[in-house]
């Protein structure tokens, strides 16, 4: 990397952490006030907020895995996934009310989510790794948001603002992997007692362990190891729900049981 872009990097690095601190959005996109930016350079963007929160006191507690699904992969005319860094102080419990001003411009998820008994360092990792590396599975609720106005991203704009990371839920109910049929999962997302979405472990690229697989492949480009005991979040099963003050979102699949959120 040279310096005309490591200066690019903490630019881009800064006016990210001045927006999440300040809770102001990000008027222009990066891709559009610098289009020519790299996805190495939007990982090396997101990369430095991190090591900054972990000196901080904040600790990585897992990954997500975002644009899993074929119709998000058309939206940002992507053919693979992209991914974040899931920090301590992104949990919240199930059934917490989360309030609006500890997000910026929320939308929710319905995920299955991996906890690892097991390292998984690749490049070869494969999706039977995966299974052998899993602990247990929970069903789960991500809460993306967007440091950047009006979700006006493109792909480099997504994976510099941390896989548009926001907070995360767990289950209460801890399955083993061998339990759930998990490509054929059934999830239905409810919004203030409505189901507005649905969808099933097939719909995040076919497998949600074969997400697990890639991220474990794709981080070894960047010489990072999923540890033993990180959660992954697999990435959603259907399209992202826009939520306000007041929505109370409920995520309810067919073994794995629910997960519950409200905003207020």
């Amino acid at each position: 990397m040279n310096q005309m872009n490591e200066d690019i990097i903490k630019k881009y690095a800064q006016i990210l952490r001045q927006a999440e601190d300040t809770g102001i959005s990000i008027e222009q996109p990066i891709t559009l006030s610098y289009p020519q930016i790299s996805i190495e350079e939007a990982y090396a963007i997101q990369l430095l907020n991190i090591d900054q929160k972990i000196k901080e006191g904040h600790k990585v507690v897992g990954k997500k895995i975002g644009l899993t699904s074929k119709a998000m992969q058309q939206v940002f005319n992507v053919d693979q996934p992209d991914y974040g860094h899931l920090l301590d102080s992104m949990e919240v419990e199930n059934g917490a009310s989360v309030p609006m001003n500890k997000v910026m411009q929320p939308k929710v998820e319905g995920e299955i989510a991996f906890v690892l008994k097991e390292d998984l360092k690749g490049p070869n990792v494969t999706t039977e790794d995966v299974i052998a590396a899993t602990d247990y599975i929970v069903p789960s609720i991500e809460i993306v948001c967007s440091r950047i106005k009006d979700w006006k991203i493109k792909l480099a704009d997504t994976i510099a603002d941390n896989a548009s990371s926001g907070l995360f839920l767990l289950g209460d109910n801890k399955f083993s992997i061998d339990q759930v049929d998990i490509i054929n999962e059934e999830m239905k997302l409810y919004k203030n007692g409505v189901m507005v979405n649905q969808g099933k472990g097939e719909d995040a690229s076919g497998n949600p362990a074969y997400c697990v697989a890639w991220l474990a492949n794709k981080l070894y480009e960047f010489g990072v190891t999923l540890k033993k005991g990180e959660v992954i979040l697999s990435g959603a099963l259907s399209a992202a729900v826009d939520v306000k003050a007041n929505d109370t979102i409920t995520v309810s699949f067919l073994n794995l049981g629910d997960v519950t959120v409200k905003f207020v």
